[in-house]
């Protein structure tokens, strides 16, 4: 029984994890296919960009809503039910006959995506205990850059060999797989009742209130810093993965094909990037919780430092090894910010605060960094346009060093 028991939360952390590599398979294919889009129809860069976009404004506009039911409701059915809908517009963008079909198709996804990081968090923080948060969570979360890997890299060579149609129907179908083994296995915790902790004076623990909720999900200054630190870096790392292979495309001269192969090593350094930095700061806070935050900052800053000089240098072996450098500490804050924001949330209002960190992440970095990027390109060429948003890591810093020293009084707090 205890080897069961101790077999079971990896059994979740496995099929959680493949499902993150299905939402982001789904999400990523679509930017090998650029040069063939291009091709067909003629796109211009910020069409281009809005395809990944859309994506990114979808998942955020919906994110809360979807976590609210997922939290009141059951956040296995609704893990079930996401992974359902992703993958059926993922095979029908596919079956797309002009732009405007497709960018729909690519919303709809979205939709089906919305609501998954903060419930597969949610269960993830249920299974494993406080100690390993950082990195069981950071390493559920770098399954969203080995799927943009995999569907950065599938969508290059499946579009070559097959068509760019064929590559959106191929990569839906595991989706569907997952979603149907997902509840079978997967036991959902009970709902926690939300409710206010006991009032000092007579030891009563009352039903939350709206502006008692609201309070938990934002009264925070460390979460709230969080919050908009980890959209800003999520900016600069959704650019990268939006746009490497194109760049390498235009600027280094290799097929698409190779392009995307290339782009795939830098992604998936920073998959080991997350793994790592959530590791690391689990291990470092240990003696100080403040350090949760703190590395987050250093390793905004690093990325600043490195993609900065990396897109100032001609293209070549030592730009591309910076870039590459650059791609491994971009995402590293991921696991740490999410497991603050668990650390300090009520219990039953879990998977909403992660829907929260989603929504800011979504509509302030992995939204507007394609479009922005697309739209900087079309005016004054894709190489200026990578070199001038990693600025953005600069702010990401500065917030989580804020945040930091707020982080054990309101930990202490909750």
């Amino acid at each position: 029984m205890g080897a069961r028991s101790n077999l079971y939360p990896w059994a979740v952390f496995v099929l959680t994890f493949l499902l993150m590599m299905s939402d982001f398979i789904s999400r990523q294919v679509v930017v090998s296919t650029f040069p063939f889009l291009k091709a067909q129809w003629a796109l211009t860069d910020t069409q281009l960009g809005s395809l990944v976009s859309i994506v990114a404004l979808t998942v955020g506009l919906m994110t809360l809503p979807i976590s609210l039911l997922a939290d009141r409701w059951s956040r296995v059915k609704s893990i079930a039910a996401m992974a359902i809908v992703w993958s059926l517009a993922t095979i029908a963008c596919g079956f797309a006959g002009t732009y405007p079909q497709l960018l729909t198709l690519r919303g709809v996804i979205g939709v089906g995506e919305a609501g998954y990081g903060s419930a597969g968090s949610a269960i993830l923080s249920h299974v494993f205990p406080e100690s390993r948060r950082s990195s069981v969570i950071g390493a559920f979360l770098a399954a969203a850059l080995f799927g943009s890997v995999l569907g950065v890299m599938l969508g290059g060579v499946l579009a070559t060999h097959l068509s760019w149609q064929g590559a959106f129907i191929v990569v839906g179908i595991p989706g569907l797989v997952l979603a149907v083994l997902y509840p079978v296995v997967v036991r959902d915790y009970a709902t926690v009742a939300l409710v206010t902790q006991p009032d000092s004076a007579d030891h009563i623990a009352r039903k939350m209130r709206v502006v008692d909720g609201l309070k938990e999900l934002f009264g925070s200054s460390a979460v709230c810093l969080t919050y908009v630190g980890s959209g800003l870096q999520f900016l600069v790392q959704s650019t990268l993965i939006a746009w490497l292979p194109s760049y390498l495309n235009r600027y280094n001269g290799l097929t698409p094909e190779r392009a995307a192969i290339k782009a795939a090593m830098v992604i998936l350094l920073g998959g080991v990037g997350m793994v790592c930095g959530g590791y690391l700061a689990d291990y470092s806070s240990r003696k100080n919780y403040r350090r949760r935050l703190q590395l987050p900052a250093l390793y905004a800053f690093a990325s600043f430092i490195l993609l900065t000089t990396a897109f100032s240098l001609p293209p070549g072996s030592k730009q591309f090894f910076l870039i590459a450098l650059g791609g491994f500490v971009v995402s590293a804050h991921a696991g740490a910010a999410v497991a603050v924001i668990a650390d300090v949330t009520h219990p039953g209002l879990r998977t909403t605060a992660l829907a929260v960190q989603a929504l800011s992440s979504n509509l302030i970095g992995l939204a507007p960094g394609p479009f922005i990027v697309g739209t900087l390109s079309d005016a004054f060429g894709l190489s200026s346009a990578m070199a001038i948003i990693p600025l953005a890591s600069v702010g990401a810093a500065i917030l989580f060093q804020l945040g930091s020293r707020h982080l054990s009084r309101d930990r202490a707090a909750d």
